[in-house]
């Protein structure tokens, strides 16, 4: 028995993203995408009410800046008090799950989709995707684009303008494009909120 279209996306196997029923799955995520951003900013109850309907998980604490973009919605899972501030761009071919107590910047892109490198594949409109998958207590600052199968540790943090093409481990303070491990986040750094600047000042 052959794979839909669907079931091989979700596998990561090449497939046609102009199939019907993806199509037909995007378009319900753009009405409700169109409705969230109809909303005046004081509708936050609102606002909530059409993201649990749009995302695959969320938390009860969950905190969304419109804009907000995503493909299907329904492969994103959000931990307990999310925070994304504006133009959050997810592209959530693949399975996107994000941990408790993430801090995401403004114009922050998650790709889980790809096209092939060879242009008669493209010409074929065939896709792939793999998952995204980042840890707990993590902050990524804005403007940083996390690429397709890219896993981030727990507790690390991720500088602006970042393109993060590799795997980044827990607990390091990782920047550049590509993005790489700067340095390891210690427990001293408790006493500072900005470089040298302490908490008690």
């Amino acid at each position: 028995m052959s794979l839909t279209e669907k079931e091989k996306m979700l596998s990561g196997k090449a497939y046609q993203a102009g199939d019907p029923l993806l199509t037909k799955e995007r378009l319900k995520a753009r009405e409700l995408l169109y409705q969230l951003h109809q909303l005046p900013p004081t509708q936050l109850k609102q606002r909530k009410s059409l993201l649990k309907r749009l995302l695959g998980q969320t938390s009860t604490h969950f905190y969304i800046e419109p804009p907000f973009y995503c493909d299907y919605g329904y492969n994103i899972e959000l931990g307990e008090r999310f925070y994304a501030n504006f133009g959050l761009t997810i592209l959530d071919c693949a399975p996107v799950q994000i941990g408790s107590h993430v801090f995401i910047g403004p114009h922050v892109s998650l790709f889980t989709a790809g096209h092939p490198m060879h242009a008669e594949l493209r010409d074929q409109e065939m896709e792939w995707a793999q998952p995204i998958h980042i840890g707990d207590h993590v902050w990524i600052g804005g403007n940083v684009v996390v690429n397709p199968g890219v896993s981030i540790g727990s507790h690390s943090v991720i500088g602006s303008g970042s393109v993060v093409t590799r795997t980044i481990p827990s607990h390091v303070f990782a920047a550049g494009n590509p993005c790489r491990v700067i340095r390891e986040i210690t427990d001293q750094e408790k006493e500072f909120y900005y470089k040298n600047l302490k908490i008690t000042e």
